[in-house]
């Protein structure tokens, strides 16, 4: 009991502390001054690693409904390991980088009516793509940590039930990163 309320407060801290911590980073007006040129390719790098998440699942998904636990235990593993490496490096990017402006052609990171109206419908498909993939991964935080609970804890039910609605919003998250990626990518400041 003492255990699940430990585990509780520590899934909840992280929960809260992720996306705080990212929102700072976002729309701080302050950055890290960091001038290394490898940091401007940190979006290809999370694209990347979003797309062997969805892979992950996709791999783990299929391990689990065939019963071989350990091939799922593996790639899930990755899979979180992965989440992991991405909100490491999408901070450090937001921390040194201001963010990209979708249809800022000239790249001064202010929409102009121009280049607004050469965008055209493209923008609100691109903002409703990335609100949704925000909020769902602000939501999917907490659902794959008690995920992973419940597995090391040894309560299956408990994690089949979460994994039930996990599952479905942690791929939604990873292809839509990926998504949103390749929509903003030519906006990205040089």
């Amino acid at each position: 009991m003492k255990d699940s309320k430990v585990a509780l407060l520590v899934i909840l801290l992280i929960s809260i502390t992720i996306p705080g911590l990212i929102g700072v980073f976002m729309f701080s007006p302050y950055k890290i001054s960091a001038d290394y040129v490898w940091l401007k390719d940190i979006p290809a790098f999370n694209a990347f690693i979003n797309s062997l998440t969805a892979i992950f699942l996709l791999m783990g998904k299929r391990y689990a409904r065939q019963g071989e636990i350990l091939w799922h235990k593996f790639f899930m593993s990755f899979a979180l390991t992965l989440g992991i490496i991405f909100v490491l490096a999408y901070s450090l990017y937001h921390s040194t980088s201001v963010s990209a402006v979708f249809g800022d052609t000239n790249l001064n990171g202010i929409l102009e009516h121009g280049e607004e109206v050469r965008i055209g419908n493209l923008r609100y498909f691109y903002l409703t793509v990335l609100l949704s993939h925000i909020a769902m991964s602000f939501v999917v935080v907490p659902f794959v940590l008690f995920a992973f609970y419940y597995a090391i804890a040894g309560e299956i039910e408990k994690h089949k039930k979460t994994v039930k609605y996990t599952w479905p919003i942690w791929m939604f998250v990873s292809v839509t990163g990926v998504l949103v990626y390749f929509l903003a990518s030519p906006y990205y400041p040089q």
